[in-house]
């Protein structure tokens, strides 16, 4: 077997195991309220350390200028979050401002 044939079904077994012993109700394994509490801020917490990156990173490194459509995508998208409180419309409109900025500056 390769070694990336081999990585690939560790972290596949990896990840299906912790999903399983959260998921399985048959299995004694229950969660504290601490616990619980602490993992409701994993999602948001692996979500921004996804999209700051991409939103600052440039070609050539940190870009914090006016023609960076991730920026006006990113802040469109936080004010119409804020605001209609929609998923679906906070997507939309995010990506409108987005595709708009970077047909304007292209």
């Amino acid at each position: 077997m390769s070694l990336a044939l081999v990585t690939i079904l560790s972290v596949a077994s990896i990840t299906f195991m912790t999903r399983y012993l959260f998921l399985e109700e048959k299995l004694p394994l229950r969660l504290g309220p601490n616990i619980s509490q602490l993992l409701n801020f994993s999602g948001p917490a692996v979500l921004t350390a996804i999209f700051i990156p991409i939103l600052f990173a440039g070609n050539s490194g940190i870009d914090i200028s006016a023609s960076n459509p991730y920026l006006w995508g990113g802040f469109a998208a936080i004010v119409a979050a804020h605001r209609t409180r929609n998923v679906y419309l906070t997507l939309v409109f995010g990506s409108i401002v987005f595709v708009g900025v970077g047909a304007y500056f292209s």
